[in-house]
C-alpha cells in the first residue's frame, strides 16, 4: 500500500503525533466549542487557528535552524515547541 514510501521511524512518530494531535482537537472542540479571541496575533483565533498557525511557525523555525547553524537538532526542537507554545497560549 505504502511502501513506496520510505517510512522511518522518527517520520512515523510526527505523522502519528500529527494525527493524534489533530483528534484530540477534535474530541476536545465537541466537548468544549472554541471561542474566538484576539491575541499577540493581532487577528481573532480560536484553538484551531493558533494550532496551526504555531506549526507552522515551529516548521519555519526548525528550517531556518537547518539553513543558518550546526547547532543540536534538539536545541531547535525546543525553540519550535516554546513558540508552538507561547502562540497556541497567548496568541
Amino acid at each position: 500500500m505504502i511502501e513506496w514510501m520510505v517510512w522511518t521511524p522518527p517520520t512515523a512518530l510526527v505523522f502519528a503525533g500529527l494525527a493524534l494531535l489533530l483528534a484530540g482537537m477534535t474530541v476536545w472542540a465537541r466537548i468544549s466549542p472554541p471561542v474566538a479571541r484576539r491575541g499577540f496575533l493581532r487577528i481573532e483565533t480560536d484553538r484551531g487557528d493558533r494550532l496551526y498557525i504555531g506549526l507552522i511557525s515551529a516548521a519555519v523555525v526548525l528550517t531556518v535552524w537547518i539553513a543558518v547553524t550546526d547547532l543540536s537538532m534538539w536545541l531547535a526542537l525546543a525553540c519550535a515547541l516554546l513558540v508552538l507554545l507561547v502562540i497556541g497560549r497567548w496568541g
